[in-house]
């Protein structure tokens, strides 16, 4: 009797164990249906729609599955408050595809729409204080006096962005106004503009740079500063970490930079090529007279160049020379670098 019992309870765990499995299968396979996209390839299109200011998850979960964006607008809600996004959705008027994971849908919606109060503006890798000033002067969206007046002194921000007390007092925002697109109402204040455009570049170099920088026992000027000089030298990612091995191997050894990318910045002109007198002009952003970097950043670097600055490859190289077309020729020796040099300009 006791074997039959024994028997039977394994007979009905496993018919138990078989329905379990069965119903989560069922489960993770209907899960995985619902919040998979509405439509894929040729089938999956754009999609406008308006959020309305205030609108909740559960209001903009409906709204997308009414305009058939997403399958199922309960999973859409539970996703939201797993991520701990709930009430971080933005309204606006947003483009989306029906082709989009749900992942992605939510960051658009964490990022903002468009909105008749808002204005985008794009700043270019590589801008200066002075050109991001006037590029933003001439759309309407701030006063250029006003806007460098702010950014010509760190202490106007340190208060709400602690990465910059990590800079000596006196210092100017050059290189601390991350390069990207941005969204602003059109009332904006240069403060409330320059503080975007910092707490962009905090969020970047917290997350990719930081680390490494420590290990490498670099600063966050120094960094910065020679991401800069990287940014203005090279045009092609694939090189910025090549530039940057040059600048890290002349720095080991001592010997000047000999960036004309700094002395353009003294010039206030990006000359094509420097005279003599152009490299022998007294400066402390002068690397073809001093050895080490300069003592702040000549430029906003972008992420790709912040990157190369704390990764530069394993490589020899101390010379490099453009080729005309964006990319450039790397040497180890003077006399290569000079052969190079001398072939570009036949």
């Amino acid at each position: 009797m006791g074997i039959f019992k024994d028997t039977g309870w394994k007979k009905v765990l496993a018919i138990i164990m078989s329905i379990v499995i069965v119903l989560s299968l069922t489960l993770f396979y209907y899960v995985r249906a619902q919040i998979s996209p509405v439509a894929s390839g040729d089938e999956a299109e754009d999609i406008t729609i308006d959020i309305p200011s205030g609108s909740s998850t559960n209001n903009i979960a409906k709204l997308l599955k009414d305009n058939n964006i997403i399958k199922n607008k309960y999973m859409f809600t539970l996703i939201v408050k797993a991520q701990k996004k709930d009430g971080k959705l933005k309204a606006g008027t947003y483009t989306l595809n029906n082709g989009m994971e749900i992942k992605d849908i939510i960051d658009e919606l964490s990022k903002g729409g468009k909105s008749d109060n808002t204005v985008r503006f794009t700043i270019p890798e590589g801008y200066e204080l002075g050109q991001i000033a006037e590029l933003l002067n001439k759309k309407g969206i701030v006063d250029k006096d006003k806007f460098l007046k702010l950014s010509k002194d760190i202490s106007n921000f340190t208060n709400n962005h602690p990465v910059l007390k990590e800079l000596s007092t006196g210092m100017t925002l050059e290189g601390y106004l991350y390069p990207d697109t941005y969204e602003v109402y059109k009332d904006a204040s240069e403060e409330e503009i320059i503080s975007k455009m910092i707490e962009r570049f905090e969020e970047l170099y917290t997350k990719h740079i930081k680390s490494k920088a420590t290990k490498m026992n670099m600063d966050l000027n120094r960094v910065t500063t020679l991401a800069s000089i990287i940014e203005r030298e090279a045009m092609l990612d694939e090189e910025r970490p090549l530039v940057s091995a040059v600048f890290h191997n002349r720095l080991e050894m001592d010997k000047p930079l000999e960036s004309c990318a700094t002395v353009q910045y003294i010039l206030g002109e990006r000359k094509e090529v420097l005279s003599i007198a152009d490299t022998n002009i007294e400066s402390p952003y002068n690397t073809y007279r001093n050895p080490g970097l300069p003592p702040a950043p000549i430029a906003s670097p972008g992420i790709e160049s912040m990157k190369a600055a704390v990764n530069p490859a394993d490589t020899d190289y101390l010379f490099f020379v453009a080729n005309g077309d964006g990319s450039h020729t790397f040497t180890k020796t003077y006399k290569e670098h000079l052969k190079a040099k001398n072939k570009n300009q036949n």
